[in-house]
């Protein structure tokens, strides 16, 4: 697999998917991942990468087998959902974070 120019290595990557701004040396990358084909999925996989742990952690609360089923599995499946609904709004939250601008809508 071949870098793209800007990429920001893996520490960079988790920070960009807890939601932080990267430096400007990255702006072709994050061009790239919000822009190109495929982005809809890399913003889900990165949802993903988030949640998993924090589900797995609320599985950990105490209570009934039933609760610590149907909590992790209400926030992973909600929070799914409104990032589904919501990308696009995301994806131009994002671009503007990075100074970007949005694609026009065809």
């Amino acid at each position: 697999m071949t870098r793209i120019p800007g990429d920001p290595g893996p520490l960079g990557r988790i920070r960009y998917a807890l939601g932080f701004r990267l430096p400007p040396r990255n702006r072709d990358w994050v061009r790239h991942d919000l822009t190109d084909a495929g982005w809809r999925g890399r913003l889900m996989l990165r949802h993903l990468y988030v949640m998993v742990p924090v589900c797995l952690l609320l599985a950990l609360l105490p209570g009934p087998a039933w609760v610590r089923a149907a909590v992790p599995l209400l926030a992973f499946v909600a929070s799914t959902l409104t990032v589904a609904i919501s990308a696009e709004d995301l994806r131009r939250s994002r671009l503007h974070r990075h100074g970007l601008h949005p694609p026009d809508r065809r």
